[in-house]
């Protein structure tokens, strides 16, 4: 339907009549020109001059065309099927083959009165429904909210949500926060009656340890039905492919309902990520015995750092160092003193110099190893230092004193550092601890030292280095210039009844100290190295030129080998300064890789590991849970169905009688963008132009 308006009042129409008419008559009327033609000719020219030029007139009060659009649109209807194991481990494939034809004779029949729309869930929410009930999670809360996101503006008449009730993932689904408008109709699939069966519920391990340690596994059994049964756990080791047993655990079943928790303390003897499987074995008469196994895997690290702590003799500030590194599970601390020094400085990341070099022992020998290794280290200042020997073993700070005198020093936070960040509690609170003990001197730092702490002096604040970094020939230097942080850790039990702040200034301090540049100059980089089996493995790779900067010019190869020493062969894809590639999906097993970059005759590679573990949540769960689908539907107003009834949802739905919405739409636009207009004008001229040229006239 459409109607004319004007931007000026309607009677201006006349108006633009007059005008062409007076136009016309000054053009024809007793025009002699065609004198010799038909005495109507005249009267036809100025017929059609008239005609365009009262168009063109009215085309100039800027005429609007206004359309209304109607459109008709169904109710919307969202067919949810589960596409989680649980659902076909409970039917075959002719079970599977009849629920799949009523689920499409019921899409077929709604599409006729209703926008049907399908979707699969499991591991993630996705248009379309094939039926391999293959995924691995179940996640119904993602669903609805889905839902929700996609058509709670729109006329949502109906959810049918086709499921077990069983979900793994996300929140309770009656809980979700989404209120949708619309009725859910739930089908329930599955089995509800409790089956014979031992599950492995959970495994609770840490996905770390360090190589040498002992590490636990709290495995969380359950079993329904089995009272009497006599059966064992066992703990085996995957390596190439193949079990080794490593304990056995025998128990017994008391009750029905039973529930135990057993732990297992393991060696981690070996570098790497191990796969380890837990097993219990089979109860005659169980349902099935896929939930007696889980695998595990555990990143087994070599990678502790060795602090060594090198004192000139017992003192409170080793113990208040030690305890305090040590709450750090990367860190592994030793003590040696000078006069008896027997450590392996080659096995040494870091080494704490506390009070040396000192007037009984310059610690020469120490000192020298440690500038030919390059290890970082930090120097505690005391009253047994060797003032002038400190000096000469390191050049961040230099003291000037006479070694006899002292001073009680706070410590005042420097403003212009940046090597890592300070929490502002440590910052407020750190110039009230307890004084430590400084020498009496004259404090100078070189140009490239970053001071931390500044001494306070009574109530006088220094520019004298309290605690400073510095790093020299590739080798990182701290020097904390003063004794005495005992008291600091006492002090900071005493005003907040932990060590916290304490134990962040020296967390900090020693993270930045003893980390170590990565200075390759090709690395193939992955998130993390444990991956579940429906995770995509995505690598990234950086490669640098001689002066470190980042180019991607080199073609970069990566070549995965699983446990089998088959090999998989893949290009990098060139992003905007570096590598990328999607590995996509690998089968649960154990893997390396080695990257491979070929860069002005230099052939550069960075090799790694991997591991893909098993998800077995569809699996410790096997009876359905028809109620809580019964009481999704009682919440919005549906209904609960068996899959046998699924033809009696669409009588529900007509029973509803949800009505289409109907849609209008206004649509204006100016009568000048009309392309008929266009041509009426044109022709109009034209032929009066073809009329004048044919009689004569110009």
């Amino acid at each position: 339907m459409e109607s004319l308006t004007f931007q000026y009042p309607t009677w201006y129409i006349i108006l633009c009549a007059l005008l062409g008419l007076t136009y016309a008559l000054v053009l024809y009327f007793r025009d002699n020109t065609f004198k010799d033609a038909s005495k109507r000719l005249n009267w036809i020219l100025g017929g059609i001059r008239f005609l365009a030029a009262t168009f063109i007139a009215i085309l100039l009060l800027a005429p609007l065309l206004k359309s209304l659009l109607t459109e008709t649109k169904k109710p919307v209807v969202v067919l949810a099927q589960d596409q989680s194991e649980s659902v076909a481990a409970e039917m075959d494939s002719t079970e599977i083959q009849i629920y799949q034809k009523s689920f499409k004779d019921l899409s077929n029949d709604l599409a006729s009165k209703y926008e049907v729309v399908e979707y699969a869930f499991g591991n993630e929410v996705r248009t379309g429904v094939n039926f391999e009930l293959t995924d691995k999670v179940s996640n119904l809360s993602d669903m609805l909210s889905e839902v929700y996101d996609m058509y709670s503006n729109q006329n949502l008449g109906a959810v049918i949500l086709a499921s077990d009730g069983i979900y793994n993932e996300g929140s309770n689904p009656l809980y979700t926060g989404t209120k949708l408008n619309a009725p859910i109709y739930t089908v329930g699939l599955g089995d509800t009656i409790p089956k014979k069966d031992l599950v492995l519920k959970r495994v609770f391990h840490n996905k770390i340890a360090y190589l040498g340690d002992k590490f636990s596994i709290q495995v969380d059994i359950s079993a329904k039905n089995c009272q009497g049964g006599l059966t064992q756990l066992s703990v085996s080791k995957i390596e190439n492919g193949k079990a080794r047993k490593l304990q056995e655990i025998p128990f017994n079943i008391d009750r029905n309902d039973f529930f135990t928790t057993k732990e297992i303390i393991l060696d981690a003897d070996k570098a790497g990520v191990q796969r380890f499987r837990i097993t219990s074995n089979r109860i005659a008469g169980e349902v099935t015995s896929i939930n007696n196994t889980k695998d595990i895997f555990v990143d087994v690290l070599d990678a502790r750092q060795k602090i060594l702590i090198v004192a000139n003799s017992p003192h409170p500030d080793i113990s208040a160092l030690k305890q305090s590194i040590e709450k750090n599970i990367n860190y592994e601390v030793t003590i040696n003193y000078a006069n008896d020094f027997n450590a392996n400085l080659a096995e040494t990341d870091f080494v704490v110099l506390h009070q040396l070099p000192s007037l009984q022992n310059d610690a020469s020998a120490i000192i020298k190893e440690l500038n030919n290794r390059k290890i970082p280290r930090l120097f505690v200042v005391g009253t047994q230092t060797n003032i002038a020997r400190l000096n000469q073993a390191q050049d961040l700070i230099s003291i000037q004193t006479d070694g006899r005198n002292t001073n009680d020093v706070q410590a005042t936070f420097a403003n212009g550092f940046n090597l890592f960040t300070i929490d502002e509690d440590l910052r407020s609170d750190l110039p009230n601890f307890a004084p430590l003990v400084a020498p009496f001197g004259e404090f100078t730092t070189s140009a490239d030292v970053q001071v931390l702490l500044y001494q306070r002096i009574g109530k006088i604040d220094t520019e004298y280095p309290l605690l400073v970094f510095g790093e020299k020939n590739d080798t990182k230097t701290s020097v904390l210039a003063a004794e005495g942080i005992w008291k600091w850790r006492l002090f900071d039990f005493l005003q907040n009844q932990n060590h916290n702040l304490f134990e962040a200034l020296i967390s900090k301090s020693f993270q930045y100290v003893t980390l170590k540049e990565d200075k390759r100059r090709f690395r193939v980089n992955l998130e993390k190295n444990i991956f579940n089996e429906n995770e995509q493995i995505v690598f990234g790779a950086e490669l640098y030129n001689e002066s470190y900067e980042l180019i991607n010019d080199p073609d970069v190869s990566l070549k995965i080998t699983n446990d089998e020493g088959r090999d998989f062969e893949y290009t990098f894809d060139k992003n905007t300064s570096g590598y990328t590639l999607n590995a996509g999906i690998f089968p649960v097993g154990n893997y390396t890789y080695r990257g491979t970059a070929f860069y002005n005759g230099q052939n550069l590679e960075h090799s790694g590991q991997f591991s893909i573990q098993p998800i077995q949540l569809e699996v410790y769960e096997t009876t359905a849970d028809h109620g809580l689908l019964r009481l999704l539907s009682q919440q919005y107003g549906g209904k609960f169905y068996y899959p046998n009834q699924l033809n009696n949802i669409g009588e529900s739905l007509k029973q509803r009688d949800i009505k289409p919405v109907v849609y209008s739409t206004s649509k204006t636009r100016s009568v000048i963008h009309l392309k008929w207009i266009f041509f009426l004008l044109l022709g109009l001229l034209t032929m009066e132009w073809f009329l004048r040229r044919y009689h004569g006239g110009y």
